[in-house]
């Protein structure tokens, strides 16, 4: 009787061990997907993420775009992919320091033209992760190594986003020096989905 209690008692607690370790195990694996959500990582397959329709921007409000960066021996593929934007359109990317205005400094990656079904699709490679920056040591300006973690995207024309009265009420169009002419058209597209301080590129490892 004595030894029958005694490996029942035992079976009890190593079922207890067995269903604490489960649930331990559990709880790690929500934690780090939470984390993950949180906190988007570099995997094997590159970093994934979004663009977003830019805020206050009163027109295109479906458009959209994601991002994949991969690595390469010793530099990165960026690969840009965005949807429903007007048909046959010119645009602009471009790496920049802040998602929103005014922008901060900013580098110009790429044009982007999109199809007859308003999509379109760019690829260039460059450095794009945590180690992104720019600076000038000296000549017609001066600014200390400045990181630049975010990205944007513009049209290319200026009377494009009027013409859809993007800019209402304005009465003529917006001109920005966002293209290789400095005579681009509004931002329609940004990662403002990431904190001003560490936007998407802040997250990939170097």
């Amino acid at each position: 009787m004595i030894s029958s209690h005694l490996s029942g008692r035992r079976i009890t607690r190593a079922a207890a061990v067995i269903g604490a370790a489960a649930a331990l195990a559990l709880s790690l694996a929500a934690a780090n997907h939470g984390g993950a959500a949180r906190h988007p990582a570099y995997g094997s397959k590159g970093f994934t993420f979004k663009l977003v329709h830019t805020p206050g921007v009163p027109c295109l409000s479906k458009a959209n775009g994601s991002v994949t960066i991969t690595k390469n021996s010793l530099n990165d593929v960026m690969k840009i992919t965005v949807h429903n934007l007007p048909k046959k359109t010119g645009f602009d990317l471009f790496v920049i320091q802040t998602p929103n205005k005014p922008f901060g400094v900013a580098w110009y990656q790429t044009d982007v033209e999109t199809d007859s079904h308003g999509n379109g699709t760019a690829t260039v490679q460059g450095v794009f992760n945590k180690e992104t920056f720019s600076l000038s040591a000296g000549g017609t300006t001066t600014f200390a190594p400045t990181h630049q973690y975010h990205l944007g995207l513009w049209f290319n024309s200026p009377s494009v986003p009027f013409k859809l009265g993007c800019e209402a009420p304005a009465t003529s169009p917006v001109i920005t020096p966002f293209n290789g002419e400095q005579h681009a058209g509004i931002q329609i597209l940004n990662t403002s989905n990431f904190p001003d301080a560490a936007g998407p590129l802040s997250h990939v490892s170097a």
